[in-house]
């Protein structure tokens, strides 16, 4: 029979049930996900809490996020998590097991993101990642994620700001555009071309917002929340696309127009929770993504095609 103290201790079982419900920030991602009822899920976080003596989690915009005692709690699941994950291998030596969730943009995720991190499951098979692709500011609640990538420097409250790098995005054309329309010849000349580029009105991060500052007067033809909807779009001849470069030299059909006129660089950032990075698993893939923002340092700065 358990004695009063074990009888207080946590379940490891409910511990999961709360790493689920802060991971998808809601009761019933978390049901989905661990193949159980939106109800039984809410009974084990109450048990949790009782067995803790608090909330492990306050309502927030996005979901549920977990508290300061919660955060402590995630700690232990993970832990309890990884062993599992290890058991099942049959391995307990330094395999890196888990899902590892992170947001990035677009292009940063294709070309990025997920090279780095295949790379890296070729040596740990057990590692799994979800990539959320988005562009945005860092959020303030951070609930179901480890890792976010945004552009331009980040304002966050218990996380890691970490610089990864800078990119630049230039204006680009199809040859063919260029041979119907004619290729500019100054900033100016830009004003007598359409502009392909995002959504001004759903438009999140301002860093992005160069194009309406340095030439207001071309006007939107073809715009989208996605850039390879941009690339696509300024190669069938919509306009002029303001693409950033590492994407845009990937098509040699993309000729970039007033490469020494327009040349908006950008820092990418990365933000992590503590209690996230603290999770082996999570602190490789940050590691990896950094490695190859490096590698890739010329390619995202547009060195090719400057020159």
């Amino acid at each position: 029979m358990p004695t009063a103290d074990e009888s207080s201790r946590p379940d490891p079982f409910d511990l999961l049930v709360l790493r689920e419900v802060a991971r998808g920030g809601r009761f019933t991602v978390a049901a989905e996900t661990l193949g159980l009822n939106h109800t039984t899920v809410s009974r084990r976080i109450a048990a949790l809490e009782r067995a803790l003596g608090g909330r492990v989690l306050a309502r927030a915009p996005g979901g549920w996020e977990a508290t300061e005692l919660g955060r402590r709690a995630l700690r232990a699941a993970d832990g309890v998590a990884e062993a599992l994950d290890q058991l099942a291998d049959g391995d307990a030596g330094a395999r890196l097991t888990g899902v590892v969730r992170m947001s990035a943009t677009d292009g940063f995720s294709a070309f990025v993101a997920a090279p780095a991190v295949a790379a890296l499951q070729r040596q740990h098979p057990g590692l799994q990642l979800e990539l959320v692709t988005v562009t945005r500011r860092a959020l303030q609640q951070r609930s179901g994620l480890d890792i976010e990538v945004v552009v331009g420097r980040p304002q966050v409250h218990r996380a890691e700001a970490i610089l990864l790098g800078a990119y630049t995005l230039g204006m680009y054309a199809s040859q063919d555009y260029l041979a119907e329309f004619g290729e500019p010849h100054s900033i100016a000349g830009l004003d007598a071309h359409p502009l392909v580029y995002f959504i001004d009105s759903m438009l999140q991060v301002d860093d992005l917002d160069a194009p309406r500052r340095l030439v207001p007067g071309m006007r939107d033809s073809l715009t989208s929340t996605n850039v390879f909807v941009h690339v696509e779009a300024t190669r069938a001849g919509a306009g002029i696309g303001f693409l950033p470069c590492f994407v845009a030299d990937r098509h040699p059909d993309l000729v970039r127009v007033l490469p020494a006129e327009v040349a908006e660089e950008l820092p990418y950032w990365m933000v992590v929770r503590p209690d996230s990075i603290a999770r082996p698993a999570v602190a490789a893939v940050a590691r990896a993504v950094q490695e190859r923002v490096l590698a890739m340092r010329d390619e995202l700065l547009g060195r090719r095609s400057a020159a």
